[in-house]
């Protein structure tokens, strides 16, 4: 069943070009991309079968509307004018004839009741190959793609865009293409009755088209508005529910109930002008209609008054009145289609702009990874290291090379960079000639006022982003040969943002290491301080977590999202101000945690409290993107720079 061709027939059929089906508002000059039609229903594809079935149901169905017209005729010509005036009058072959078109009836509506209950099953179907394909390509975005896309709008995609889709699928297409087959065999049989009569109604079909091409144009274009509005609507919302506390507290309810209002006028706006000029064209041609089937009649009793002559297409014959009936009953199945048509393909409209922002999500390039080198659990063979599948305590970089040959490197955390330059945005370094090293073992603190590019450096060892010049190496293998799973699979990270999933205490831990077992999650739990307030909550570590962890401190939170940087036991860790939520108090028991779980491990440290950072191996006082000073606690201080004037007081950090 080829859909993209009935809506181009379709577009046809009211003159529309298909350059004229706008994908964005005036203000957002964007048409829709070439090829969304085609692309949108080759995920139908494996549902062939099914399509084919639907088709046939569709011309049953067009079939049996079109021939229970025209049997009217031969109701009323051969079945009830002779029995008018008969003193008893035999009612058996007219029985018969109604039960016939009970029959045809009958088999119009089961067509219909098939095909539909069909297409649900194909739109829900095909909808989730969508989700499936959309979620797992969204996986494999750069982080960059999450940080310049609003998440509300990346959920509306999900959510609206979809929902208008299943609508299109199940519901618009297979009516426009059912109306369409209507029309087709409602007009050979208007042309088998009378072609005068049939050429009247293609006139004031054409009046009709213009008006409806007026008002589908109108539509069409708030329509596809509607669903960028709505997805603003959806970040907004999404955005004020995650940062309630910060409206409260800066008392921000009215300034933002001032934004809603205006993007929500901004949907209701282009809903309501969409909707109005949607909603009006069916009674309009609805209406139309009524006075085509007025003027069918006036035109076509006075013709059989007059007892002229009818041209069909099988010839000259009279104009009875069965068939003028029967021309009245068709006519208004021609103009009904075309009414169900423009109503429609608004709904296509409006789906092929959520299909297009689907889409656009989904020809996001993905995160590129050149990488050959993988990270593999290792043991020692004969002095040799060599590839096991249980875990152990050595790591190592799996090299393969051009010559078919592989060779193991102990993976033993030392990072290095060189004079790497980095920017967000072009022309906008935030990093500037960056060269650092952190030998295995190391604790290496990163300290500065914020927008320093501490986080940034943590960033590119995770290869979140890559850099613009310069190299970083890891137990000396550019970072670009690795691959990205590996690289970061071998990195543990803490951030001070802690994200915490709908489950138990148990899967939060868990998450750090899929296949751990509740022992070692506990262990884990133990090591950052975690398992004591965790015995406190009602179910334990089987306490459901809801709503990213709300119902916990933050500084519960941030445990155990350190208890799951421990169990996955990973070589390196990124501890990004990874106790800036806990207290004082509960901080100088997790660091002893801490300093267990950094036992023999490469981490960096982000700090604003200083204090944390004195036993650090390396200090590294950043400055507008660059190192202006380096050296160990007592080093720092004795040169009485920047670090010394920090952790003094002397100088705040921002």
């Amino acid at each position: 069943m080829n859909y993209s061709k009935t809506v181009t027939s379709i577009e046809r059929s009211m003159n529309l070009k298909p350059e004229e089906v706008v994908f964005m508002s005036k203000t957002v000059a964007h048409r829709f991309k070439p090829g969304t039609i085609k692309r949108l229903f080759s995920y139908m594809s494996e549902y062939k079968i099914r399509l084919v079935f639907v088709v046939i149901c569709i011309f049953l169905s067009a079939a049996a509307s079109a021939a229970s017209a025209l049997f009217l005729k031969t109701l009323i010509d051969q079945y009830i004018m002779p029995l008018i005036g008969q003193d008893h009058p035999l009612f058996k072959a007219l029985l018969h004839a109604i039960l016939l078109i009970g029959a045809i009836y009958a088999i119009g509506v089961l067509a219909t009741l098939f095909y539909n209950q069909t297409m649900v099953v194909v739109a829900q179907s095909t909808l989730k190959k969508i989700r499936d394909k959309m979620f797992g390509h969204m996986q494999t975005l750069p982080i960059h793609y999450f940080d310049t896309h609003n998440h509300g709008d990346v959920m509306s995609r999900y959510t609206n865009d979809t929902d208008t889709l299943r609508q299109a699928i199940s519901q618009s297409l297979p009516q426009m293409f059912s109306s369409l087959i209507s029309i087709i065999t409602v007009f050979v049989a208007m042309l088998y009755l009378s072609i005068g009569l049939t050429a009247f109604v293609i006139f004031f079909t054409f009046v009709l088209l213009k008006v409806v091409k007026f008002l589908v144009g109108k539509s069409q274009t708030f329509f596809v508005k509607q669903q960028k509005s709505l997805g603003d609507v959806n970040g907004y919302i999404e955005e004020l529910i995650s940062g309630q506390k910060v409206v409260k507290v800066f008392c921000h309810e009215d300034q933002a109930k001032l934004e809603f209002d205006k993007k929500n006028d901004e949907l209701c706006h282009s809903s309501t002008q969409a909707n109005k000029y949607g909603n009006i064209t069916m009674p309009i041609v609805g209406n139309l209609g009524y006075m085509l089937y007025v003027i069918i009649a006036i035109i076509g009793g006075a013709a059989g008054i007059a007892e002229l002559p009818n041209l069909s297409i099988t010839g000259f014959n009279v104009l009875t009145i069965g068939t003028i009936v029967s021309f009245l009953t068709l006519s208004r199945s021609f103009i009904s289609p075309i009414g169900q048509i423009s109503m429609q393909f608004n709904m296509v409209v409006m789906a092929l702009a959520g299909a297009s922002r689907i889409f656009e999500l989904m020809d996001e390039i993905e995160e590129q990874d050149d990488g050959y080198v993988m990270l593999v659990n290792a043991k020692l063979e004969n002095g040799e290291l060599a590839e096991c599948t249980e875990r152990t305590d050595l790591w190592a970089w799996k090299h393969p090379h051009s010559d078919g040959t592989i060779t193991f490197t102990p993976m033993t955390g030392h990072i290095q960079f060189f004079n790497v330059d980095f920017a967000y945005e072009e022309n906008k370094k935030v990093l500037r000639d960056i060269t650092l090293y952190a030998k295995p073992g190391q604790k290496v603190a990163l300290v500065g006022s914020t927008g320093a590019g501490k986080t940034t450096i943590t960033n590119l060892i995770n290869r979140f982003y890559d850099i613009a010049d310069g190299k970083i190496r890891y137990d000396g293998i550019n970072i670009n040969k690795i691959k990205k799973a590996s690289l970061r699979r071998s990195l543990g990270i803490v951030l001070q943002d802690v994200n915490l999933f709908t489950g138990t205490v148990m899967d939060n831990i868990r998450y750090g290491k899929l296949d751990a077992t509740d022992e070692d999650c506990i262990a884990a739990a133990k090591l950052a301080n975690a398992d004591g307030f965790i015995h406190m909550l009602p179910q334990g570590y089987q306490t459901i977590i809801k709503g990213d962890g709300s119902s916990l401190s933050q500084g519960q939170r941030q445990l155990i999202s350190i208890a799951r940087a421990a169990v996955a036991d990973p070589p390196v860790m990124i501890l990004d101000e990874a106790t800036s939520s806990i207290d004082t108090r509960t901080e100088a028991i997790v660091q002893k945690g801490m300093d267990a779980l950094m036992k023999g491990r490469t981490v960096f440290v982000i700090a604003h409290r200083l204090s944390t950072i004195k036993n650090a191996d390396v200090i590294m006082v950043l400055e507008q993107g660059q190192i202006i000073e380096r050296g160990s606690h007592d080093e720092l201080i004795t040169q009485k720079g920047k670090y010394y004037q920090l952790y003094t007081g002397a100088f705040e950090l921002d």
